[in-house]
């Protein structure tokens, strides 16, 4: 049997690798576009500016991050969440689907 590697998501622009399928701690976020995904580990991106913003669940504190090879906007950084019970996602990431593409699968 072959060994094809990890499974991968990459940027849908420029195919950069972003993410670990292994990463990915809930499929059941909502981004500006529609389905999202939550990850613990991204990688190649740069992070935007910090700014509040009110998401569906209340106040949060968040910055873009985009490919670091084109600059496409792929989701935010969770950097603080004022809830107490939304504060399992500070440090998190959120890559939308539609911004992503499907490696190694």
């Amino acid at each position: 049997m072959a060994e094809y590697g990890p499974r991968l998501y990459s940027c849908c622009k420029c195919r950069n690798h972003i993410a670990l399928h292994d990463d990915i701690i809930s499929k059941a976020f909502q981004g500006r576009n529609g389905r999202a995904f939550l990850f613990s580990h991204v990688i190649n991106i740069t992070v935007g500016r910090k700014e509040d913003r009110n998401l569906m669940t209340g106040l949060h504190t968040v910055a873009d991050i985009s490919c670091a090879d084109c600059c496409e906007v792929l989701g935010w950084k969770y950097e603080r969440a004022y809830e107490p019970t939304q504060k399992y996602k500070e440090g998190k990431f959120i890559l939308e689907k539609l911004k992503i593409v499907i490696e190694n699968w």
